[in-house]
């Protein structure tokens, strides 16, 4: 039974890519522009893979976007965060396309959200036009490229889909313009190991080498003896690299062997959207967030669920134990089948079971990853659900006295370098309440820079509680500033006649903006937030305001503790 089930999953696998690679020109690129890529599919990022191509705009928004083939446009979707302005093509290959972080769309189409938008009276829209509202023919102008959303400078983000169930899949299998025949680099060689037992050169720690090599042969210099006792793992800090291109990209697919036999093997084919955070057990995470470095494990955390895994024995680890010696061989290819080979022996030497003893740290509590875990302490407690862990957790707790502006100690709920996968439920009882002002408290979490993050919290008369999905250091904090409102366009009675736009900045010290409303003339006026700048613009739109006359305008921003400003100014235009 076991056969047969593994022969159906290969076929229908195998099948699934043959099927890509036969229709690879279905597909035009969505710029008439030369291909060039800032990041690319499965590119690993903190909480989710990068599900699409970064194609370069020039360093310049406006570049003209098209279809890239026949279809109709099912979904059109404006936002302050995310994707921004975007556009969703349903094509009849059953692949769907999107295009992201647009400037504007095309005049037809922006005429109808521009009307959609002040029917519903709100700039972030999602609309799901029939199927015969605006089809399109491949080629056809849809947009003009931009910065909008969550994106950090001027590019435009193209994915292609599986219709059916919205699953990215790597749009690199088709037709795109892009060169690449350089091979993956390969920087390092991580050893991890598996438990208190195991020692790598003696230490029962993670053990870190830089490899020498280039053009895709790659070894460890010979000085670099290794020698490892008991279960381990390895990792790999690799990039690959497009001609023409500066920019680091991800590569495809991590393979690794011992003594020829194939233990491991990761391809970025595609993934679906509620495992992207996964991404958080497939890398090393508390490297990443100590020293900002990628390291991609070449084994899986027993509550790692990723998708992308094949040809796996025992997790991916291995067990030197023999004292032999054993050749180890990662091979690391992009989408274009450029490869990169690190080669290098490991001693196995007999493991030394009682090597490192267990910690006899009281404030240690051991919580498996596939249970549900509780702690409590005083005015604090944790409830951690099953499969919120990627592994079995050394949970510690430690509280610190709080300082001024703070209604509770400071409770270090474990660390900042564990990930967790799926919200926690935290709650904490504050040491006093200010009367009247129990709406205006929260939980907030503290960085290590102090920077302060607002937790969504809930008050049952005695604590306050939050669903949380990082470990670090909370505490009840309250927010009674009403957001600011800043412009250096406005005065009373100032004269915009010939003006396109005007601008507001809007900031809040805490707890976040929740809305904004906005009137001229007492008729809601369409201001488009710019969230990662702070920004709001008002585009003059002589359709809805009369031309060469004074005008009222009003500005409302709440947070989300319900503390509002208001500004209100006369202007001409």
């Amino acid at each position: 039974m076991f056969l047969i089930r593994l022969f159906i999953f290969s076929t229908l696998f195998y099948s699934n890519l043959i099927d890509i690679h036969k229709d690879k020109s279905i597909f035009i690129s969505p710029l008439k522009i030369p291909q060039l890529l800032s990041a690319n599919f499965g590119e690993l990022r903190i909480d989710h893979f990068h599900s699409g191509l970064d194609i370069k705009t020039q360093g310049v928004t406006g570049k003209e976007v098209v279809a890239a083939a026949d279809g109709y446009i099912y979904r059109i979707s404006v936002s302050p965060v995310g994707f921004g302005n975007s556009i969703h093509i349903a094509h009849p290959s059953g692949y769907s396309t999107v295009y992201g972080h647009l400037e504007r769309f095309s005049d037809k189409i922006q005429k109808y959200v521009r009307e959609q938008q002040y029917a519903k009276k709100s700039f972030s829209i999602v609309l799901l036009p029939k199927k015969d509202e605006f089809p399109v023919r491949q080629g056809e102008l849809i947009a003009y490229s931009g910065n909008s959303g969550g994106s950090s400078g001027p590019h435009l983000h193209f994915e292609i889909r599986k219709s059916e169930s919205e699953k990215p899949i790597n749009a690199l299998f088709f037709e795109s313009g892009i060169v690449d025949n350089i091979p993956p680099v390969i920087e390092k060689l991580a050893i991890y190991p598996v438990n208190k037992h195991t020692l790598i050169n003696n230490r029962n720690s993670v053990k870190k080498i830089n490899v020498i090599g280039g053009h895709g042969v790659y070894s460890l210099n010979p000085e670099n003896e290794i020698s490892v006792s008991g279960l381990a793992g390895f990792g790999i800090k690799t990039y690959d690299l497009m001609n023409d291109s500066p920019n680091r990209v991800a590569v495809y697919s991590i393979e690794l062997s011992v003594d020829s036999t194939t233990i491991f093997k990761y391809i970025m084919d595609g993934f679906l959207f509620d495992e992207s955070r996964y991404v958080n057990s497939h890398i090393d995470y508390e490297t990443y967030m100590k020293d900002n470095i990628y390291f991609e494990r070449t084994f899986i955390l027993p509550g790692d669920k990723l998708s992308v895994y094949k040809n796996v024995i025992n997790r991916g680890l291995f067990n030197f134990n023999d004292n032999k010696s054993h050749r180890v061989k990662i091979v690391v290819t992009d989408a274009d089948d450029n490869r990169s080979v690190l080669t290098f022996q490991v001693k196995a030497k007999s493991e030394n079971l009682l090597a490192v003893k267990g910690s006899s740290d009281k404030n240690i509590n051991v919580m498996p990853y596939d249970q549900v875990n509780r702690f409590s302490a005083d005015n604090v407690s944790v409830n951690i659900p099953a499969g919120a862990l990627y592994d079995t957790l050394d949970f510690s707790y430690k509280k610190e006295e709080g300082t001024a502006g703070m209604f509770s100690d400071l409770h270090c709920i474990s660390d900042k370098f564990t990930p967790v996968h799926r919200a926690y439920w935290l709650s904490i009882k504050p040491s006093s309440v200010l009367a009247g002002k129990v709406s205006k408290m929260l939980i907030v979490q503290l960085g290590d820079d102090q920077k302060k993050s607002p937790v969504k919290s809930t008050w049952d008369g005695e604590h306050f509680s939050a669903e949380v999905l990082s470990f670090g250091r909370f505490y009840i904090g309250i927010d009674t500033i009403p957001p600011v409102i800043s412009t250096n366009d406005m005065h009373p009675g100032v004269n915009l006649t010939g003006r396109k736009e005007i601008t507001f900045r809007i900031t809040d010290d805490l707890s976040g903006i929740k809305s904004y409303e906005p009137t001229i003339d007492g008729n809601w006026a369409l201001f488009e937030y710019d969230q990662k700048n702070d920004m709001l613009i008002y585009r003059f739109d002589e359709i809805r305001i009369k031309k060469g006359s004074e005008h009222n305008l009003s500005l409302k921003v709440t947070d989300n503790k319900d503390n509002s400003s208001v500004y209100k100014c006369n202007f001409i235009w």
